[in-house]
């Protein structure tokens, strides 16, 4: 299949990215861009390497995708363990791939909180205050308050309801998975 074609050229490529690497990548005396080529002769659809980069973990962890049924988004998700033994454990692997999905079904803005740009957070308290205007100052501030943690709550990855089970937050579930595999895990 074209997917194990570009993974058994991507393990020889000795670039970390760039897809014009990835297509002048040699295996058994042959380019990827020219096995691309005689695919799309074959099938007749247009196939391109948009872009291409290597990740690498830099201690115990595990890197863990997911791509939707319609194949046009995905998702890849690096989760840090406290040993190899932890990122190692089914559990684990089966959090990490469900954290995979339920970002690809949610797209959060960012990992938590502190991620999120000023200018965002900004205009989210200006849209909120502008919606209850009317009312005391000192209501506004508490109301804002209020819909500034439910904001962040829908839109920071560790604090989301989980989709598989939404009585847990994503970071809920991930620290139990790692818990059950005997340590502990983070999302890089």
């Amino acid at each position: 299949s074209m997917s194990q074609k570009l993974t058994d050229y991507a393990m020889v490529c000795p670039a970390d990215q760039g897809a014009e690497n990835i297509l002048e990548t040699v295996v058994d005396n042959k380019k990827f861009s020219d096995v691309l080529t005689e695919t799309v002769s074959k099938t007749g659809e247009k196939t391109e390497v948009g872009d291409y980069a290597r990740y690498q973990l830099d201690g115990p962890g595990l890197i863990s995708t997911y791509i939707h049924f319609n194949n046009k988004v995905g998702t890849m998700v690096q989760i840090e363990t406290s040993d190899d033994n932890v990122a190692a454990a089914d559990v684990l692997k089966q959090a990490s791939n469900d954290i995979a999905m339920h970002i690809t079904a949610t797209k959060p803005l960012a990992l938590n909180k502190d991620e999120i740009d000023s200018e965002i957070i900004e205009r989210e308290k200006s849209i909120f205050a502008d919606q209850v205007k009317n009312k005391p100052a000192n209501i506004i501030e508490k109301i804002v308050d209020g819909k500034m943690r439910k904001f962040f709550a829908e839109n920071c990855l560790l604090d989301q309801p989980f989709v598989k089970d939404d009585s847990k937050s994503v970071a809920e579930v991930l620290a139990k998975a790692a818990k059950q595999a005997g340590g502990e895990a983070t999302i890089s």
